[in-house]
Formats: structure tokens, sequence, C-alpha cells
């Protein structure tokens, strides 16, 4: 992995839109709101099919070469009196962020969208983020998209199941807000997403498929049907059967929880197990219904996919604000996979001052030795850094570890633990 010889410069775009960056002060991250300088082995060449986000209400912070303190950026340098903004990267699939952009709100700021704010600066001809990659799997690199191929496929497949209409929901998935995962289902390939159902039982601070008005708004629509056994298997079956490395997943962002369909998803893992073996039936959720889950693993669900905040309960359901459940229900639904000799991912979200401060570490750390999970999927927290900790009522000042060190604390703690960022294929 490549690293910059030395700290990037700050980066700020102008009021045209365009990214300039500033010499006379490097970079910084943020973490939990402290102002910090990334070193040079926490920074990696921004990676390809990454995006960049201008801060709207929000000034760029650097740090002064000179003295090592924070200093605020408030006007453009090369046009004095020029209004300026932030920048972030949100960075492609299968990297994780240690430092947030470092940035300081006006008043009255608007909420951020649903994305992942990571630190991004400039040096030796190129950007520079604040992350690593935490997963070598290049299932979702852009230069596995031919956007021709996915067109051609797609179109393909929707003229073959035009009464299918879950087909059909994948494809606006695909061609409208191009999901990874639907392009891959369409393009016959590795894990393909089986959503099924349009309620939750949780009200998540970063739902990305449904937000209350006045709030952040979500980045795509919900599914409004339950879909049939028989739309689940065009799809699962022939997937299992022809993919590389295949995997199907209940549990998408363009759904709500997908154990308030247990008995749907009971029928459809049986129906799919009598026609084949191959391949991994996976199930993203929140875990909140143990006898479900107990129901699925015994009809033949593979793996599971715990999505956590935080391991600490108050700060998960300050998160989640959970309907007619709790955090103990997700740790017993962990242990009935486990009891049943099943596949447990935790996916993690990462947000850095929070994930990797001491409390938060002793409890994950807590949490893992009690229910031994199999995976730690390390994705980072889509949502707007300082509403999160502001709603969860994170305390200020937390002693952390930084992202990188808290990793490694965690990977020596629990050696046989595997770590990644999507669900593996368990019988390739």
């Amino acid at each position: 992995m490549i690293h910059p010889d030395t700290v990037p410069a700050l980066v700020y775009c102008d009021e045209s839109g365009n990214i300039r960056d500033f010499a006379d002060l490097r970079m910084a991250g943020m973490s939990h709101g402290r102002y910090v300088q990334p070193r040079c082995e926490d920074l990696i060449e921004l990676p390809e099919g990454s995006d960049f986000f201008s801060l709207p209400q929000r000034l760029p912070v650097g740090i002064d070469p000179g003295t090592g303190e924070p200093l605020l950026l408030a006007e453009d340098h090369f046009r004095p009196g020029r209004k300026i903004q932030a920048v972030a990267a949100f960075m492609a699939p299968a990297h994780t962020s240690t430092y947030t952009a470092a940035y300081q709100s006006q008043q009255g700021a608007d909420l951020l969208p649903l994305f992942a704010y990571t630190a991004v600066g400039w040096h030796d001809g190129r950007f520079w983020v604040a992350g690593f990659r935490s997963d070598d799997d290049p299932r979702q690199d852009h230069s596995r998209f031919s956007q021709q191929a996915i067109d051609r496929r797609t179109a393909k497949q929707l003229h073959k199941h035009p009464a299918n209409r879950l087909v059909q929901h994948l494809g606006i998935c695909c061609l409208s807000y191009r999901c990874p995962a639907a392009r891959n289902y369409f393009l016959g390939r590795w894990e393909a997403p089986l959503p099924t159902s349009p309620q939750c039982n949780a009200r998540c601070l970063g739902c990305i498929s449904l937000q209350p008005s006045g709030s952040c708004p979500s980045t795509q629509e919900r599914l409004q049907f339950v879909p049939t056994v028989r739309e689940i298997l065009d799809i699962a079956v022939p997937h299992l059967n022809r993919a590389e490395r295949p995997v199907v997943s209940f549990g998408q962002g363009c759904e709500g929880e997908p154990l308030l369909q247990g008995d749907l998803l009971e029928a459809s893992v049986k129906a799919i197990r009598k026609q084949t073996g191959r391949g991994t039936i996976n199930c993203n959720t929140n875990a909140s219904l143990p006898g479900v889950v107990e129901r699925l693993a015994s009809a033949g669900l593979d793996s599971m996919r715990v999505s956590l905040n935080s391991a600490r309960q108050a700060f998960y359901e300050a998160y989640y604000r959970p309907r007619n459940y709790c955090f103990a229900d997700v740790r017993e639904s962990i242990l009935c996979m486990k009891k049943a000799g099943r596949f447990v991912s935790l996916n993690y979200f990462v947000l850095p001052g929070f994930t990797d401060s001491h409390q938060e570490t002793a409890a994950f750390m807590d949490l893992i030795e009690q229910t031994e999970p199999n995976f730690i999927q390390l994705r980072n927290l889509n949502i707007d850094p300082e509403w999160y900790l502001a709603s969860v009522d994170s305390p200020p000042d937390q002693p952390v570890h930084s992202v990188r060190q808290w990793l490694k604390m965690i990977k020596k703690a629990f050696p046989s633990l595997r770590f990644g960022y999507y669900n593996p294929c368990l019988n390739p």
C-alpha cells in the first residue's frame, strides 16, 4: 500500500465548485470534534471510484506546519473575500475511514446527506485520503463495472421477467441508484440482493430508505411490496447455480427489516435448498427477533450479518430507536445462530473518535468474547458526524486509540477473527 512521503496540503472548494489546494496548511482530519494531523501511514491514494463532496456552510480546517495547531481557512486564498467550503471524499467500497473531514460548521448549517465524509488532501499531483483498504475482494471495484454491459444485461433480465416485481425493483436499484449489489446480480456474479420487507421495527437515524420530513433526505426509495417465494426463487436459484462465489442476501438498503417477513424467509430458504445446495444464503439484519433467527437457522440460512453502531446499549438504542425489541435481543440472535453452527458477521459502523474510544472498544471486545462472531465487516457510518454524536449524546473529549490502533488491538485479542467489508461466500 502506497503512502505519501509528507502530509498533504489542505484542499477546499471555491465559489465556482473547483477543488483547490492551499500549501500553507496541511490537511487535517477530525475525530469526535477534535482536529488531528494524520500521519503519512494513515493515508492512501484516493481509491478509483471515489467521489468528492463540498460541504455547504462548513469552513475547512487545516494544520499549521510550524506550530502543529489547527487553523480555520475562512476565505479563498487566491481570490480574497470569496466564500469557500470544506471538501470531503466518499471512498469507494472496501475502504474504511480513519479520520473524517476537518471543518467548522457555521451556525444553522443544514444536515449533511447520508454519506461518509473522509478527510482528503493534495500532494505530489494526487489526492490522498485518511483510510485503508479493508477487503481485497474486488466485487464492487469501479474497474469491474462496464455500464454498457450492465445496461444490456439488465434490459435482458427485465424483459425475461416482466411479471416478477422483485426483478423489476432491482432494475430500478441498478439503473437509477447504481446499487453495486443489484448491478452484480444483473451481471450474474458474486452477491445478489433479495429485498423482502417494506416494514421495519427500528427508526435508524441513518436509514437510507426512509427519513421523516425535515430530516436529511433518504438516498433511495424503499421497497413497496412483499415478494412471493416464486419471485425470490427466480432470482436466487439461477444466481446460486451459475455465479462465481455466489451469495444471495435478504436485507438491503432499499427495505426495512427482513426478519419481519420471517415466514416468507423461512419458506424461501427451504425452497432454495430443495433446488440447489450451492453458494451462501445470507441475511443482513438488525437481529431483533431471536425466535425468527432460530427458525431460519434450522431452515438452512447459512450466515447472518448483524448491523451495529455500538456495542453499548444506550448508544445502540439511541441510533436504532427500536420498536418492541432491545439490545439483549440482538445478542440472543447472535447466540442462536452460533448455537446452530452458522456463520455470523458483525457489520460494525466505523466513525473515528466514537468507534475507537476506550469505552466503546472495551464494550466491543466484551461482545466479541461473549458471542464469538466469525467475521467483522468494517463499514463506514454514513451520516453527518456532528449530528450523529449529538443525537446519541456521545460525551466529548473521550480518550481514543485511533482507528488503526483500535483494529490492531482487536486483531491481537482475537487472532482467529476475520475482517473485511463484504459478506463472504462460505462454500465457493
